[in-house]
């Protein structure tokens, strides 16, 4: 008998522990990248066009990313562990961001997460959680930090995971590991 295959599904609220870790896979920041976000985006700043504006004015004395592009490949970098896939129902905000450190041209970059905090709320389908990002470069070094505090989905109540939860066993493996 045929069956309809259906895509990832990310990790409920309930799956999501306080401690719980997470790393990204890795991705170069190339020159095609900044100039793509840059017509985009309409960041058009000579600090990242110019390569002679660059080497004369530029503190960095090469290119260099811009801070939104960082964040935004960061951000792929996250929804790639599909621990969102259609749990997530909203990203409500971003707290605590800041650059460290800049990203240039040809650095690689991955992001480790983390679970801060978890929220209840009064509606039962949904959860807030809040998760550190840390995105580092090939060296280690720090070039992002933030707090994103997202909506997520509830597992669904159905009889079989209602007995479950109430005899204290889960029903299943989770979709996707974290690191406990």
């Amino acid at each position: 008998m045929s069956k309809v295959l259906k895509g990832p599904t990310g990790l409920y609220f309930e799956e999501f522990d306080i401690g719980d870790s997470a790393v990204t896979a890795s991705r170069t920041i190339t020159e095609a990248d900044i100039v793509n976000f840059m017509g985009v985006s309409g960041v058009f700043e000579e600090l990242h066009m110019s390569v002679e504006y660059i080497r004369e004015h530029s503190i960095f004395g090469k290119r260099v990313s811009p801070g939104p592009l960082t964040f935004i490949v960061a951000e792929g970098l996250a929804v790639q562990l599909g621990f969102i896939h259609h749990t997530g129902m909203a990203l409500l905000g971003i707290d605590k961001m800041r650059w460290p450190a800049p990203v240039f041209c040809g650095d690689t970059i991955h992001v480790e997460i983390t679970v801060l905090e978890k929220k209840e709320t009064s509606k039962p389908d949904r959860g807030v959680v809040t998760f550190k990002h840390v995105v580092r470069k090939q060296d280690g070094e720090v070039v992002l930090e933030m707090h994103k505090v997202r909506m997520l989905r509830r597992r669904p109540p159905t009889s079989a995971a209602a007995s479950a939860e109430s005899d204290g066993r889960r029903e299943g493996p989770p979709a996707h590991q974290v690191h406990k």
